[in-house]
Formats: structure tokens, C-alpha cells, sequence
């Protein structure tokens, strides 16, 4: 039974779980604008997305939660060393319009991580993006979006029309709610210059927040063009699951709560999307 906790908990803490659920958000993409299934585009947001939370988690100065973490460390980094040899393979594969716009994603996250910025222009000591004063979740629901909406439409070559905008949208606001229940799960750990939301009006009106976004999220479907029924279904069962994650969300989580549990949401909207 430990030896299993050991593989879930290296599954969680090397960023398969999160990884998968990028992938899946992009395979979501692929379905919506009914483009064949891209082995290239979607393996190659699968092993950066590793890569690039391993950067930013282990090299990008960020906290440890987990003291249990340290033993694994060079393990995961080995892992992740892997996953960056895949990421590259995967890359040479895409065309050149994808990797420019993949250049562009790669300097945001290489400036979240690493101190370069001037002191002068951030509110906390460490000098990078994700330090600034109140943006960290914003950066992160513009990534995801950005990574999971257009990456694998421009690998197809397809047409950015108004269903793609009203998709990315909607994809920016589910991802922030996504994050609001690690916000609050990290107000014990975060500096208090970080700003964070719920840090700056609390967690029950971070919450309010969150419920109102969960109704964008769902109305932002009745402005596609096209409509299926079985995504209209999609979206309510997700602005559900979306709910119930936030109201059950408290600082003091148990240690799956968010990392697999709330993650595990992406997931759940593709595979009912399959199953239909």
C-alpha cells in the first residue's frame, strides 16, 4: 500500500496529472472544431507541459509544500530531463508557424520562473513574473489558454474565427476558476505580497467570484456558432464539478484535494465528451 502511495504521489508531484489535463483541454480543441486527432501537437503539450512545471516548480524558485518532495527531487528531475528530450522530438515534428508561436508561450514561462525582471517593478523580492503583485493566476489562465485553444489550431492550419475567440475565452475563465481552490489552499503558504485573490477580498468573496464566473463559463457556450447538444451537456456537468470544487475548497485541504481531485476536472469534460 505505501509502494502505491509512493507511485501516486510521484505521479502528482512530477506533473503527469496536471500535464494530462493540458492535454486533455487540447484534445477537447481538436473535438470542438472537428479536427483529426494530432499525435505531434498533443504529445508535444503533454511532455512541455511536464517539463515546463518542473522548471518552474524545482528551478524556478518556487515553495516546497511537501517535505516528503526532497527525496523524490532527483528523480523527478531525471523524468523530467526525459520528458524535455520527448518535448523536443515532438517539436521538430510541428510547422514552423507553431514553433514561432511555441517561442513566444516558452519566454513567458522561462521570465515566470526566473529572476530577470527589475526589482524596482515588483512588490515581492523575487524578481520574476509570477512574483508580481496579483497577476500570477491571470498569467496562468492566459497560458493555458493560449497552449490549449490556439497551439493546436495553428498546427492545423485552421482559420481563427469568432467560435475560436468565444472558446478561449471560455477556456481562460475555466481555468481561473481552476485555480481559485489552490489560491486558497496556498494562503498559508504564500507571501502576502503576492496578492493573491483571495488574499486581497477573502475566501468566501473569492468564492462568490468563482460562482460568477462559473455562469460566464456556461453562457460563453450559447455564443459558439455551432452547438452541439452533447457539449451544452458537457458544459453544465463541468460548471458543476466547477462549483462544487470551489465551495469545498479551505485552506486546510487534504493533500489530493486540488492536485488531483480539481485537476482531474479537464479530464472528466474530455472523456464524457468521448463517451457521447
Amino acid at each position: 500500500m505505501r509502494f502505491i502511495k509512493q507511485i501516486f504521489d510521484f505521479y502528482i508531484n512530477s506533473s503527469i496529472h496536471v500535464a494530462l489535463a493540458v492535454y486533455c483541454l487540447a484534445w477537447l480543441t481538436l473535438l470542438k472544431f472537428n479536427l483529426p486527432y494530432d499525435e505531434d501537437v498533443l504529445y508535444f503539450i503533454f511532455f512541455a507541459s511536464i517539463t515546463g512545471y518542473n522548471f518552474v516548480k524545482y528551478f524556478g524558485l518556487a515553495k516546497f509544500h511537501h517535505r516528503s518532495l526532497a527525496s523524490w527531487l532527483k528523480i523527478i528531475q531525471v523524468f523530467s530531463f526525459i520528458c524535455f528530450v520527448a518535448m523536443c522530438y515532438y517539436a521538430l515534428r510541428l510547422n514552423a508557424t507553431t514553433l514561432l508561436y511555441i517561442g513566444g508561450l516558452g519566454v513567458v514561462t522561462f521570465l515566470y520562473a526566473i529572476p530577470l525582471l527589475p526589482s524596482k517593478l515588483l512588490l515581492d523580492k523575487h524578481e520574476n513574473l509570477r512574483s508580481i503583485s496579483g497577476v500570477k493566476v491571470y498569467i496562468i489562465a492566459l497560458v493555458w489558454a493560449c497552449v490549449t485553444v490556439f497551439l493546436p489550431l495553428i498546427n492545423a492550419d485552421y482559420f481563427i474565427e469568432a467560435d475560436v475567440i468565444v472558446v478561449s475565452l471560455q477556456r481562460f475563465v475555466f481555468v481561473l476558476v481552476l485555480m481559485f481552490p489552490f489560491e486558497i489552499r496556498d494562503l498559508q503558504y504564500d507571501s502576502i505580497k503576492l496578492s493573491t485573490i483571495p488574499q486581497q477580498i477573502g475566501v468566501k468573496l473569492t468564492k462568490v467570484i468563482g460562482v460568477f464566473l462559473v455562469g460566464i463559463f456556461f453562457l460563453l457556450e450559447f455564443f459558439k456558432d455551432i452547438l452541439p447538444q452533447h457539449h451544452i451537456w458537457a458544459s453544465c456537468i463541468v460548471s458543476i464539478l466547477l462549483l462544487l470544487a470551489l465551495l469545498f475548497a479551505k485552506k486546510q485541504q487534504g493533500d489530493y484535494y486540488s492536485a488531483f481531485f480539481v485537476e482531474s476536472i479537464s479530464i472528466i469534460w474530455l472523456v464524457w465528451i468521448l463517451l457521447i
